[in-house]
């Protein structure tokens, strides 16, 4: 007896069943739809040397602070820190606590979903057909079948972005 293939652990096993049963069309309409949402996003330059990322981070969870995302990258001898609280305010405090010389709120798109193959393709496609040029994105795949992404656009071109991707402002 032949046992049926496993599906790919990089898959939902939703997505899984549905690529394998539906066709083309009924898989779009089938799929979970995107979650995508317009949040607010801080950043601070912080020291570029080992540990600082951990000093920052362990001040932000022993606040209690949960952070739905958060990036660093080299930045003018530094490192700019940028953060996205699930609690904006917890953050400001927690953050000017730890005298963090915070730069913010602005705004950046969250997105996540099931992970598919053109998923950031179709955002992407949606922004360019009206006319939003991306300044920054960030995307990763969770491994359980699920992505998240990062997409920064000029604070001018915030509401013309939000409209093309669906999102109440």
């Amino acid at each position: 007896m032949l046992l049926p293939a496993m599906p790919k652990p990089t898959a939902s096993l939703t997505a899984q069943f549905l690529r394998r049963n539906l066709d083309s069309t009924a898989l779009q309409e089938a799929v979970m739809a995107d979650s995508i949402r317009m949040v607010d996003y801080y950043y601070a330059m912080v020291s570029d040397k080992p540990g600082a990322g951990a000093q920052v981070l362990g001040i932000l969870r022993d606040a209690r602070v949960n952070l739905l995302a958060f990036s660093a990258f080299p930045s003018q001898r530094k490192s700019q820190a940028t953060f996205v609280p699930a609690d904006p305010a917890a953050f400001v405090v927690a953050a000017k606590a730890a005298k963090l010389k915070l730069k913010g709120p602005k705004k950046t798109f969250l997105i996540d979903g099931d992970d598919r193959v053109g998923a950031l393709s179709d955002v992407m496609a949606k922004l360019s057909g009206a006319k939003v040029n991306v300044t920054a994105v960030a995307a990763v795949c969770s491994g359980m079948g699920r992505y998240g992404t990062l997409v920064w656009v000029k604070p001018k071109d915030l509401k013309k972005a939000a409209a093309a991707l669906g999102v109440m402002t």
